[in-house]
């Protein structure tokens, strides 16, 4: 089993600036892959990035393509999720995920096996 805890959300104005940060407890794996996802009631889950252990594949979701920058410790297991110039558009709730299955597209949330219980972003104009 592996938990994860995501923390850093908050309100901030239209072009402000967020990090969020996701901490996996449990039986992490060196292999895991971790990711963040964002969801509105209005909408499905969607996948923001997507990064693997030695960091050299990030994958990045056009919505927030060269607004965001995702990162992972490997020594304390945690992926965190640099987001700049933020539009209202990107309220939401942000949810990490780990564990890729390695088969699935890389923001099918069908393809990782644990969540966190989200933190909320809001973006004022």
């Amino acid at each position: 089993q592996v938990h994860l805890v995501e923390s850093g959300g908050g309100s901030v104005q239209s072009g402000g600036s967020l990090r969020l940060s996701c901490v996996a407890s449990g039986v992490v794996r060196a292999t895991d892959c971790m990711a963040w996802f964002r969801q509105t009631p209005e909408k499905e889950r969607e996948g923001v990035a997507t990064i693997c252990p030695g960091g050299s594949r990030r994958f990045y979701a056009d919505s927030m393509k060269g607004r965001v920058t995702i990162s992972l410790d490997n020594y304390n297991n945690k992926a965190d999720l640099e987001m700049k110039n933020l539009k209202p558009e990107d309220t939401a709730r942000y949810y990490c995920a780990a564990r890729w299955n390695g088969r699935s597209r890389y923001f099918d949330p069908r393809g990782f096996e644990y969540w966190g219980q989200g933190t909320q972003v809001t973006v004022a104009t």
